[in-house]
């Protein structure tokens, strides 16, 4: 009896293993979701968020967003955040984003005067946005206190949709 229970057990995982793995690999690739928010009345906000971890296994929150100010252009932001009272954040420095090509992009500090929190920090990237490489990965050194540095990377899956938004949401 343990035999055939045995044996039925293994046939159920193997068509169950037979008919999985054809569909996961012809299903097409997730597309990004990208969310819309309503900061205030005529200001409209679209935003990426993924979360990922720094070299030392602590979380980030990486959200970059294109908001429309009333009577202005559009301005993409990048959001970071780290995890709160491990990192602290040095302002008013910028951010250095660093290409696969070793290209150096910088981004202004947008909490330069005050930040909501140590660990959070934002930056204008909308002269940078354009220049993001295709297909590849990018570096960002936020500048922490005591003249440290810690990197992020970002794989090229996040930089597509970074650039998904740059171009689509008008």
């Amino acid at each position: 009896m343990k035999k055939l229970v045995s044996r039925y057990l293994l046939l159920c995982g193997l068509i169950l293993l037979f008919f999985c793995i054809p569909v996961n690999l012809i299903c097409p690739s997730a597309i990004a979701v990208l969310r819309e928010y309503q900061e205030a009345p005529g200001v409209t906000r679209y935003q990426s968020q993924h979360s990922l971890r720094d070299a030392t296994g602590y979380a980030w929150q990486i959200i970059l967003f294109k908001q429309f100010p009333p009577d202005r252009s559009p301005q993409f932001i990048l959001r970071l955040v780290g995890f709160p009272g491990i990192v602290d954040i040095a302002h008013p420095q910028p951010l250095e984003i660093t290409t696969s090509s070793s290209k150096l992009l910088t981004a202004t500090d947008l909490f330069a005067t005050e930040s909501p929190a140590p660990n959070v920090a934002q930056y204008n990237v909308t002269d940078v946005i354009t220049q993001l490489p295709q297909n590849s990965f990018l570096n960002l050194s936020i500048p922490l206190l005591e003249n440290k540095n810690i990197t992020l990377k970002i794989p090229p899956s996040i930089i597509i949709e970074w650039q998904w938004l740059a171009t689509k949401i008008e």
